[in-house]
């Protein structure tokens, strides 16, 4: 997973989201929930590189943070609940995909 096409493409296939950009910069991609809005995945380019930021349970902040040089502390959102996963190839698909996945799960809670 490389491209904000291919973040938003699995965002989208989970249910009842939809892609949204509400702050009128196409940089800014999110996914959210149908019903409640929530977003769950934000999804732009910095740095030369996709951005995605995931909601995480505080309990495996730490883990993936610590896990991954390409795990961060969120940009531009709350730390303690949101990180950043930078797609430079440093962070495995597979979890790139479990972070995003849980995110949902929380989100949808």
């Amino acid at each position: 997973m490389k491209t904000k096409e291919d973040v938003i493409k699995y965002g989208l296939s989970f249910p009842k989201t939809y892609q949204d950009s509400p702050f009128h910069d196409d940089n800014w991609i999110l996914i959210r929930i149908r019903e409640t809005k929530k977003a769950f995945a934000f999804i732009y380019e910095r740095e030369g590189n996709v951005w995605v930021n995931v909601k995480v349970s505080p309990e495996w902040r730490d883990f993936w943070r610590d896990a991954y040089d390409g795990v961060i502390p969120a940009y531009h959102q709350n730390k303690e609940h949101w990180n950043t996963i930078i797609l430079d190839g440093s962070v495995p698909e597979k979890d790139v995909k479990r972070m995003i996945a849980e995110s949902y799960d929380l989100v949808v809670g």
